[in-house]
């Protein structure tokens, strides 16, 4: 960057959606690399402006674009790309951030490309006081002529996702399909922060009152916070708790590990749920990792040190391919299975574009780890999978074809999950959307 905007936290965003469209990278991966490299004389206040711009634009293109498409003289997908990211960088913040004043946000996008391209700042001018001048409102498409239409630009979530989330609604006991609109709703909400307690080294409470958070009602270990403050990444790095959300620690919890189990998590990256069920061990038993990708076990291994958890052994194997030293002998085991993740788009706004049809493969793949999975487990001992998706094929349906296919496993209920398999939702949950299915395998 030049002319001293490295310190200009709408420049580095204009040029972070650049590099989004033009690399095909992760949002989060490209706020972190931005920061690292232009974002040293921000601000705290300036860098939370940044990410919240990048994140901000990327999960609202879709309206974004539909008021562009409105009031500018060319639809948004023919017009320049710098200007179409100016458009929507001011769009985002005169729609969705209520403590830019109107001025500030036309003011400084037109002068994001005043420069480089003057006749592209009086395109940018001109649609953003358009909007000023319409009250900020422009019509959604008519309900009853295309629903799915009229939601797509209401929430930003492509239609062909709609549906999914649609079918998995309808998927629950009593058809739970009304309820679109406010899932939708809460898919879009800016999630809290939540944090797993290492109970080794301080008690929930203790935590709260150190981090300034509160208590789940739901995981007794978990901590909520509004966002990640300074103090909770500095108990992250002291290893005094680590990022989970309720339902991912559900989930750990539903595989019931207890001190001196055998403990197998056959899809462990990051290393979240494999902590998890190593405190809930107390420490004391044996932990193995595996992951298909060997370079991310850095994660697992560097996380367990960092907690103190020794019982952890983190390895690479892929799923499909079990240890036979294993077999047979697992207390207990976890299939967190590779999946969609269009259950964390609140968290990961990316996802929201990515095709549904490259979903189509995964349960396949899913049912053949989940079958890897289960040969780890002991006579008597338990078996969870879980996904972080809001996708019939990839959950119940996998579920119940692994439970047709095998007669000595069946649903286990527990006190989280009442009938042994279930669906969490943003919308009435407050989670991140997510599946668990708990099976014990029946004693010989």
């Amino acid at each position: 960057m030049k002319n001293g905007r490295e310190a200009d936290p709408r420049a580095m965003a204009l040029a972070s959606l650049a590099a989004l469209e033009r690399d095909g990278r992760y949002a989060n991966m490209e706020i972190d690399a931005r920061l690292k490299r232009d974002g040293a004389a921000l601000v705290p206040a300036d860098r939370g402006l940044f990410t919240r711009l990048v994140y901000g634009v990327t999960e609202r293109r879709l309206t974004l674009d539909y008021i562009i498409d409105r009031l500018a003289s060319r639809p948004a997908a023919e017009l320049d790309r710098d200007i179409r990211d100016a458009l929507r960088l001011g769009l985002y913040q005169l729609v969705y951030m209520d403590r830019i004043p109107d001025h500030a946000a036309v003011s400084a996008s037109v002068e994001l490309i005043k420069e480089t391209k003057r006749a592209g700042a009086g395109l940018v001018n001109a649609v953003l006081r358009a909007f000023l001048r319409v009250g900020k409102q422009v019509p959604l498409p008519d309900e009853g002529v295309d629903r799915y239409r009229h939601l797509e630009v209401k929430h930003s979530i492509p239609e062909a996702l709609i549906r999914i989330y649609e079918a998995e609604l309808a998927a629950q006991e009593g058809d739970r399909s009304g309820e679109l609109d406010a899932l939708l709703s809460a898919l879009n909400r800016e999630p809290m922060v939540a944090l797993r307690v290492n109970t080794l080294r301080l008690t929930a409470e203790e935590a709260a009152e150190r981090v300034g958070g509160e208590i789940s009602r739901t995981a007794p270990d978990i901590i909520k916070l509004a966002s990640l403050t300074e103090k909770a990444r500095a108990g992250i790095a002291e290893g005094l708790w680590f990022v989970q959300d309720e339902a991912s620690r559900i989930a750990a919890k539903a595989v019931g590990a207890m001190p001196g189990d055998l403990t197998a998590d056959v899809c462990a990256c990051p290393g979240g749920k494999t902590f998890s069920m190593a405190l809930d061990m107390e420490n004391r038993g044996e932990v193995r990792a595996f992951d298909l990708h060997a370079n991310k076990l850095s994660l697992v291994k560097s996380g367990a040190e960092r907690l103190g958890l020794c019982i952890v052994r983190a390895e690479a194997r892929d799923g499909r391919d079990p240890d036979p030293e294993l077999v047979g002998r697992a207390d207990r085991v976890l299939c967190d299975a590779p999946c969609s993740g269009f259950g964390v788009i609140a968290k990961k706004p990316d996802l929201r574009y990515k095709d549904p049809s490259s979903a189509d493969r995964l349960p396949g793949i899913q049912w053949e780890i989940l079958r890897g999975a289960a040969s780890y487990v002991k006579p008597g001992g338990i078996l969870v999978y879980s996904t972080c998706t809001l996708n019939p094929a990839e959950n119940e349906d996998c579920a119940r074809a692994f439970l047709a296919e095998h007669a000595d496993f069946a649903l286990c209920p527990d006190e989280f999950l009442p009938e042994g398999m279930r669906t969490f939702f943003p919308h009435t949950d407050g989670t991140d959307g997510f599946f668990a299915a708990r099976m014990k395998r029946r004693s010989e």
